[in-house]
């Protein structure tokens, strides 16, 4: 399965939008609200694209989040890394579970970057002192459903 023209430029769109939406300015009390868009969208096309799309793809996502967001270089290309390491393994159970099991992986898999960012950032003595930072897991989580929806059906419909 190799990634077609337009499925590229889907990738590409995709991924710099999340950037946008990564560095949006909000109040400080949504920041802690704010969903992973780019942990969600390396789950995604992982997932669907296990062929081309790998742990590389995903750590080079994350340096780019890393550079547009200014945080410690390499702290959110690790923990894309290892979701993406994750979702390769499971990509195939992960597509035929339903949407509440794909939910509660996503929330697992986003956790686990999450744990790790603030274990890079408690290296660089800046960490986060309670469990406020799990809270994008949580929201990413909720917002699987209605960008797993709307990613694929653009993909079937770039085929």
């Amino acid at each position: 399965m190799i990634i077609k023209v337009g499925d590229g430029w889907l990738v590409t769109m995709s991924l710099l939008l999340a950037l946008l939406l990564v560095v949006t300015p909000l109040p400080p009390f949504w920041l802690f609200f704010r969903p992973e868009f780019c942990a969600l969208l390396v789950i995604f096309w992982v997932t669907r694209k296990p062929q081309t799309l790998g742990v590389g793809f995903a750590c080079l996502v994350g340096l780019g989040e890393d550079l547009v967001t200014g945080s410690t270089l390499g702290t959110h290309a690790l923990s894309l890394s290892v979701v993406a390491y994750f979702s390769l393994l499971t990509y195939q159970r992960i597509r035929v579970f339903s949407l509440l099991q794909q939910v509660l992986w996503v929330f697992i898999l986003v956790g686990i970057s999450q744990l790790l960012s603030n274990w890079v950032n408690s290296l660089v003595a800046k960490p986060i002192a309670d469990l406020r930072f799990l809270l994008p897991a949580l929201t990413s989580a909720l917002l699987w459903p209605w960008l797993s929806i709307w990613l694929q059906r653009d993909v079937e419909g770039s085929t």
